[in-house]
């Protein structure tokens, strides 16, 4: 199921699934992060994970932590997709670009259960802090991500 939560002035499209949550990096959550990352994403993960316990009855198993270096790590593979597709003029390679920029514009974030790559983002959890930092404050300043 398909939800969009309002938050601070951006629609941010999630799906809830049992054991899963699907975020969508579009225009939207970059807006969103623009500058503001840390706090933002401590607001999103809550107020998914909130909703994913109203909705199946029970926590989702999948540390903030966890989440969010899943989902910063695939909206950065987005960005920097983006940014070399528009340096580089080539159309096959560009073609390829965006063939895994399909990938990254689409988080799956699922339980142990479901999720073969969980233990890759429990592992890089700990690291949170440098993704984060190294995620660019002006995310769209350039208007890469124009959906």
């Amino acid at each position: 199921m398909d939800k969009i939560y309002e938050l601070a002035g951006n629609k941010i499209k999630v799906g809830l699934e049992p054991q899963l949550i699907r975020v969508y990096s579009n225009a939207q959550l970059w807006a969103y992060l623009d500058g503001k990352a840390e706090a933002r994403f401590e607001l999103l993960i809550n107020t998914i994970k909130a909703d994913y316990e109203q909705h199946f009855g029970k926590v989702l198993a999948i540390s903030n932590a966890s989440l969010i270096v899943e989902i910063l790590v695939h909206v950065y593979c987005d960005y920097l997709g983006l940014s070399f597709n528009r340096i580089v003029r080539i159309k096959w390679i560009q073609a390829l670009v965006k063939k895994l920029l399909k990938r990254a514009e689409v988080v799956d974030c699922g339980e142990k259960a479901v999720d073969n790559n969980r233990w890759v983002w429990d592992l890089l959890a700990s690291c949170k802090s440098f993704f984060i930092r190294i995620l660019p404050k002006k995310l769209n300043a350039k208007n890469i991500k124009q959906h």
